[in-house]
C-alpha cells in the first residue's frame, strides 16, 4: 500500500515532464520555464515543508499524516489540469510540492517499524519501486490519455485516483509501534533514549554527523543528474530523436518500469548482503553503479536514432538508482527510532534541494542558453554537460565509504 502511494507520488510529480511537449505547444513555455516549474519552484515547497511535516509525524500518527498528504497533492494535480496560464500552472505545482512533502518520510519510518535490521535494505528497495513504477505508469497512462484526449485530462484522471487512494490508506494501513523491531538494549533504556525527539536537537544531530551529511550530499549530486534527465528525457526523445507520444507510452514506459525497478531492488539486496561485512557497502554500491552508468549515458545522448538511444538508456536507467535504497537504509539505521521521520525528511531536504531544485533548472536554462548556437540540438549539448556531475557523485560516495570504514575501525566493528 505504501509503495502504491509512492507510485502516485512520483507519477503526479513526473506528469509535467512526460507531457512537456503538448504543454509547451499549448501554453508556449520555454525549456527554462519548464526547468523552473519542475525543479526550483517545486523543490522549494517540497523540501522546506517536509521538515515540519517530519517533526509532526515523529510525534503523531504517521499514517494519518501520509493520508492527508496524499489527498492534498492529488487534489493539486487535478488543479494542474485546469490551468490555462503559466502562473496558474506554477501555483498548482507548488501545491503538489506541499502535499508530496508529507509522503515519503513517514513511509520510511513506518517501514522501518515493520522490518527489522538486516531486512530493511530489501524492504526499502521494494518500497522504492515507487519511483520507477510511477514513472512507467505516468509515461504509459499520461501519454496515452494525452494522445487520446488532452494533457489536461491526464492530470485530472490521475489526480482523482490519488484522492481515492488517500482514503484507502487511512482505512487500511495500521500505525506500528515505534522501534519495536530494533535491537533492544541489555539494560533498561534511559529516559533520553525513549523520550520524543526534539525538533532542533534532531536537526543539530543530523548536520553534526559527517556520515549523514556526506550521504545527503552524495545523493544530492546523484539526483542532480537523475532529476535533470528525468524531467527532459521525454522532451529530448520527442523533439530531437523523433519519438511520438504513442511510442513514448509503450517503449519508454517499459524501459523505465523494468530498468529502474531492477536497479532499486538489486541495490537493496546488494546492501543487505554486503553491509554485515562492512558499512562501507552503503557507499560502494552506489559509487560502482554510477561509475558504470557514465558510458551508457554518453551513448544515450549521442545516439542518432531513438531506437539506439533507448538501447543505451538501459544502462543509466538501471545503475542511476543504486544510491536511493542504500542511502535511506543507512540514515534509518544511524538514528534513533523517534528521529527517523525527521532524519528521513532532512535527507530528502538536502538531496532534493540540490537534485530536484537545481538539476532540472540547470538543464532547462542550459538548453535555452544553447538554443541560438545549436537550434536543432540544444538539449543534446545540455545533456552532455551532466557528465561532470556523475563524476562528482562517484567521488562523494567514495569519500563516504572511507568515512564509514574509519568509523567501523574506531568502534571495533567490521572494517
Amino acid at each position: 500500500m505504501l509503495c502504491f502511494v509512492y507510485v502516485l507520488n512520483f507519477l503526479d510529480r513526473q506528469l509535467l515532464s512526460i507531457l512537456a511537449k503538448p504543454i509547451q505547444d499549448d501554453l508556449g513555455v520555454t525549456d527554462g520555464q519548464l526547468g523552473l516549474i519542475s525543479g526550483l519552484y517545486f523543490a522549494l515547497f517540497y523540501c522546506l515543508i517536509s521538515i515540519p511535516v517530519g517533526w509532526l509525524a515523529d510525534r503523531t500518527n504517521r499514517v494519518r499524516v501520509l493520508s492527508f498528504a496524499c489527498a492534498l497533492w492529488s487534489a493539486a494535480t487535478v488543479a494542474c489540469g485546469f490551468s490555462s496560464t503559466y502562473p496558474q500552472l506554477v501555483a498548482a505545482r507548488m501545491a503538489v510540492g506541499v502535499g508530496e512533502a508529507g509522503g515519503v518520510p513517514p513511509s520510511y519510518a513506518i517501514i522501518s517499524d515493520y522490518f527489522g535490521p538486516g531486512t530493511r535494505g530489501t524492504a526499502l528497495g521494494l518500497f522504492n519501486l515507487g519511483p520507477p513504477l510511477g514513472q512507467a505508469l505516468g509515461v504509459a497512462f499520461g501519454a496515452s490519455i494525452a494522445a487520446a484526449y488532452s494533457w489536461r485530462s491526464a492530470f485530472v484522471v490521475l489526480g482523482t485516483v490519488g484522492i481515492v487512494t488517500a482514503l484507502l490508506v487511512y482505512l487500511l494501513v495500521r500505525e506500528p509501534e515505534r522501534g519495536r523491531l530494533d535491537i533492544k538494549p541489555t539494560v533498561a533504556p534511559s529516559s533520553a533514549a525513549t523520550e520524543k525527539a526534539g525538533f532542533y536537537p534532531t536537526i543539530a544531530m543530523f548536520f553534526s554527523r559527517p556520515v549523514l551529511v556526506l550521504v545527503s550530499l552524495a545523493s544530492g549530486a546523484t539526483q542532480f543528474v537523475t532529476y535533470a534527465s528525468l524531467n527532459f528525457t521525454t522532451l529530448f526523445l520527442m523533439r530531437e530523436k523523433g519519438m511520438t507520444l504513442s511510442e513514448i507510452a509503450v517503449y519508454y514506459a517499459l524501459l523505465i518500469g523494468i530498468g529502474v525497478s531492477a536497479g532499486m531492488y538489486a541495490s537493496g539486496r546488494l546492501v543487505d548482503k554486503f553491509a554485515p561485512r562492512g558499512k562501507q557497502a552503503y557507499a560502494m554500491v552506489p559509487a560502482v553503479g554510477l561509475a558504470l552508468a557514465i558510458p551508457f549515458f554518453i551513448g544515450f545522448v549521442w545516439a542518432p536514432t531513438w531506437q539506439l538511444a533507448l538501447l543505451f538508456l538501459i544502462g543509466p536507467t538501471f545503475f542511476n538508482y543504486f544510491y536511493l535504497s542504500p542511502a535511506v537504509a543507512l540514515v534509518q539505521e544511524e538514528v534513533r527510532p523517534q528521529e527517523r521521520v525527521l532524519a528521513g525528511a532532512l535527507l530528502l531536504l538536502v538531496m532534493n534541494l540540490i537534485g530536484l531544485g537545481l538539476g532540472p533548472t540547470y538543464l532547462g536554462a542550459m538548453s535555452d542558453l544553447l538554443r541560438d548556437s545549436h537550434p536543432s540540438n540544444s538539449l543534446q549539448i545540455a545533456f552532455y554537460t551532466l557528465v561532470p556531475f556523475y563524476v562528482l557523485a562517484v567521488l562523494l560516495f567514495f569519500s563516504l565509504a572511507r568515512k564509514l570504514k574509519r568509523e567501523s575501525v574506531s568502534t571495533g566493528g567490521n572494517p
